[in-house]
């Protein structure tokens, strides 16, 4: 239970959320900051980041390197992003196991990589790249994908823990990521929690979505991640799973990007997040005690 008390819990910072955040501050552990919406920021505002960085513990999360890419970040990308963590002084920084770019062409999304060998590789050179850029390792995000990748020889959960295997990387696991997935691919959440490497756990991601017009060929739907929603049911299960599972302190990040609702419903959501994880660390309690207590009692 000593771990309960490190426990953290943020919100992603938005301009449109920025009153609201200031207000509740007392509510909020820890902020998340898209990276690559501020590359352009001008001094003054930069310095406003620092600022906002000694208040409350600041996460920088990038959407353009696509580290599991066929081909490396660019360097502007990379020198700008340095200059920004040099700049606000991040606790971390993080991005996506995501392919955006082969042969010259950046498609614009953060697509699943194929899960195979190449791409390992591939995505242990680019944060080897990366982290020489910018001075420290960044948590690797699983991505959500409404198809499963061609050329792949291996499955997500596979694909992550080689990806982390390879990289030294720590992790940022999604959990509504997670979820999509599983839905739509018919694999068990649970399982795949309890494969993972949680001593590498950096931290954790919650949002939500909605079902799309995509169907697969059984025509079921598909569960699209928009970021638009509030954190389904579902989500705080599996964040209650992991928390029984982890013995670490657990940083969890709610994500919004639109359709802003009020602040008080975002508190909420994070207050569920909170009961889900004090939940979690009462189960895990439980099961380091028990064998105590029969011990005991032979």
């Amino acid at each position: 239970m000593a771990a309960a008390a490190a426990d953290r819990f943020g919100l992603s910072w938005r301009p449109a959320l920025a009153a609201g955040i200031f207000e509740a501050l007392d509510r909020i552990d820890v902020l998340e900051l898209m990276a690559d919406d501020h590359f352009r920021d001008s001094a003054k505002e930069l310095r406003a980041l620092r600022t906002l960085a000694r208040q409350r513990p600041l996460h920088l999360h990038g959407t353009g390197l696509g580290l599991a890419s066929a081909s490396p970040p660019p360097s502007e990308r990379l020198e700008k992003l340095a200059r920004l963590v040099g700049a606000v002084e991040p606790e971390c920084w993080s991005e996506h196991l995501a392919f955006v770019r082969a042969g010259g062409i950046e498609i614009g999304h953060l697509a699943a990589p194929p899960r195979s060998s190449a791409s390992i590789d591939g995505t242990a050179a680019n944060v080897t790249h990366a982290r020489r850029a910018i001075g420290s390792l960044p948590q690797l995000e699983n991505v959500a994908t409404l198809i499963d990748p061609p050329g792949s020889d291996r499955d997500e959960l596979a694909f992550v823990v080689d990806a982390l295997r390879a990289t030294g990387a720590p992790l940022l696991l999604d959990l509504h990521n997670l979820y999509a997935n599983a839905h739509n691919f018919g694999f068990d959440p649970y399982a795949f929690l309890g494969a993972l490497p949680l001593d590498r756990l950096g931290s954790v991601h919650l949002a939500g979505g909605r079902w799309c017009g995509l169907r697969d060929r059984a025509g079921s739907r598909r569960w699209l991640d928009d970021h638009l929603h509030p954190v389904p049911g579902p989500v705080f299960e599996l964040l209650e799973a992991l928390a029984a599972r982890s013995p670490h302190p657990l940083t969890v990040v709610l994500e919004r990007d639109g359709d802003y609702p009020p602040m008080t419903e975002l508190l909420a959501e994070l207050d569920q997040a909170r009961a889900a994880v004090a939940r979690g660390r009462t189960r895990l309690a439980a099961s380091s005690a028990a064998p105590t207590s029969l011990a005991r009692a032979g």
